[in-house]
């Protein structure tokens, strides 16, 4: 099938490289002129495992362009796949998803076209959306294609629209998309849904061949579609990312709650997280959940149930509770150190997760913020995230350091931010000369707590 994407983001790009795997043909639209032309060259934007190999792979069915009318006119299935970042009072804004719908519409001159949002938006959106590319649509048929096959037809007849949100994990994005737990699709007609399930018969029946650097799981079978109206498709996104946010935030209150009384929060989780209804993901205690999901769609969230008079004092809980996690931390290493002015603070990890450079909503930046505000001098490293640190944060004071020994040297504490597998494996005995007193705060539970008290050094957990 003939597919355009209109963003090339996480989702845009991975969504395009895989379906161009599969063999569809895929036009990436992006308003970004340097960002397509970095494409064009093989090369992703952003950090991804696995990505560069799929572009290569892929490149045969996979082209990029800024020029909607390049790639709209012949495609049967369009995605729109741009940012929707927090607006004002938490909700999304809106403008680029506005902006693709109008240009799509402006565009659009095939049979029948499925214009299809992959952007995470608010409870209601496909209506607007609906909206905004029949107008468009009707306003360029009359203005140029009048006495023409196009200026009599109905809108109707020349798209709809479906809502398919995606549910990628940031440093396993190629996995969940290849190999995904379920597809929702969300359209109120047959038509619309029989041309979806023909784009992911591939994925929905596993009968591709598995790339030879992402092998298929041993378990891995036929994959659920789940067809329904947009409305709940939407909620299905929404309400699937405030869950996950609930439960880190549940057991980082809970983590609280064990140091209290002396408890080992990992053994507890795991205790819990072995019960079938309710599972071992999302229940690692630390400081908590960022990137680009949990908190603008928690927020998203409350604000689409205020419009309609509801309060969710639920979600509300667990984004409180994730923002305290942070302020923890520097709690933790004020009880530690007694001052932090003057104090020289090294963090270990800065994009939010590990396996992404992102550093959307990252607790390391908030904490290395409010660090800097108490006096303290901070210095970090990060594997792959430290270029897109500089461009982005050029006014944070932050020292930047080329490996993790040089971070550590001379601290007074180093923090460990992300979960890097690299950082579990530092010669550790070997740092801990080098800096100025021997303090390690884990914010991810992450290190060998038993190698580091071995190395004679105070070894700090956020929970227990």
């Amino acid at each position: 099938m003939k597919v355009s994407i209109v963003g090339t983001g996480y989702v845009g790009l991975t969504t395009g490289a895989c379906l161009a795997y599969l063999g569809h043909s895929v036009t990436c639209i992006d308003a970004d002129s340097a960002k397509v032309a970095e494409l064009k060259a093989g090369r992703a934007p952003f950090h991804e495992p696995f990505l560069n190999e799929l572009l290569a792979d892929a490149q045969r069915n996979l082209t990029f362009t800024t020029d909607y009318a390049a790639a709209i006119p012949q495609s049967q299935v369009i995605f729109i796949a741009v940012g929707t970042p927090t607006g004002v009072n938490g909700a999304p804004d809106l403008k680029y998803l506005e902006s693709a719908a109008r240009s799509i519409g402006q565009c659009l001159a095939g049979d029948f076209t499925v214009v299809v949002n992959k952007s995470t938006v608010p409870i209601g959106s496909g209506n607007w959306v609906e909206s905004l590319v029949r107008e468009a649509y009707e306003k360029h048929a009359a203005e140029k294609h009048a006495g023409e096959k196009h200026a009599g037809r109905k809108a109707e007849d020349v798209f709809a629209i479906a809502s398919n949100p995606e549910f990628l994990r940031e440093g396993s994005a190629i996995f969940d998309t290849l190999y995904p737990d379920r597809v929702v699709v969300g359209t109120d007609q047959q038509r619309t849904r029989e041309v979806l399930y023909s784009l992911y018969r591939p994925l929905l029946e596993q009968d591709f061949r598995a790339p030879v650097y992402l092998a298929r799981p041993a378990s891995m079978g036929a994959v659920p579609l789940i067809s329904t109206d947009i409305a709940s498709a939407e909620l299905i996104k929404y309400a699937a990312n405030a869950f996950l946010a609930l439960k880190i935030s549940y057991i980082n209150e809970i983590g609280q709650l064990a140091e209290k009384v002396g408890a080992d929060i990992e053994q507890v989780a795991k205790g819990i997280g072995l019960d079938a209804r309710i599972g071992r993901r999302f229940l690692q205690a630390g400081v908590g959940w960022g990137g680009s999901c949990f908190g603008k769609d928690t927020a998203a969230l409350i604000s689409t149930a205020s419009e309609y008079g509801l309060d969710s004092p639920i979600v509300k809980a667990a984004r409180a509770v994730n923002a305290r996690q942070r302020e923890r931390v520097v709690e933790k290493l004020l009880d530690e150190l007694k001052i932090l002015k003057g104090r020289t603070i090294g963090i270990l990890g800065l994009a939010f997760k590990p396996d992404t450079d992102d550093l959307r909503e990252s607790p390391a930046l908030d904490i290395a913020r409010k660090l800097i505000e108490r006096g303290a001098r901070v210095r970090a490293h990060d594997p792959v995230a430290m270029e897109r640190f500089r461009k982005e944060n050029p006014d944070l004071k932050v020292t930047c350091c080329e490996s993790a020994e040089e971070a550590a040297r001379g601290c007074d504490a180093v923090v460990l931010m992300t979960e890097w597998v690299e950082y579990r494996e530092l010669d550790w005995e070997a740092i801990r000369p080098t800096m100025r007193t021997p303090v390690v705060l884990d914010g991810r539970n992450h290190l060998d707590r038993a190698r580091l008290v071995t190395a004679e050094y105070r070894y700090l957990g956020l929970a227990g």
